[in-house]
């Protein structure tokens, strides 16, 4: 329950900061990764498959930074 409380807050800061930046810089695929950043960990139940998606987002938003 902790871990994924902590998952849940540390994933959704990356999603808000991804969301501002996406807005600030107007790049729609960094403004919906960092909405579906913070909003996934309320809708996935289990602590492995919140840190799971939330590396796969985060690997996302990575690799579409230079788009």
């Amino acid at each position: 329950m902790t871990a994924q409380l902590f998952a849940g807050l540390i994933f959704g800061s990356i999603g808000f900061v991804a969301f501002v930046y996406g807005k600030k810089e107007s790049r729609v695929k960094t403004m919906l990764l960092g909405l579906a950043l913070m909003g996934y960990p309320y809708l996935i139940p289990g602590t492995v498959a919140v840190f799971v998606v939330g590396a796969l987002l985060t690997a996302a938003l990575l690799y579409f930074r230079n788009e």
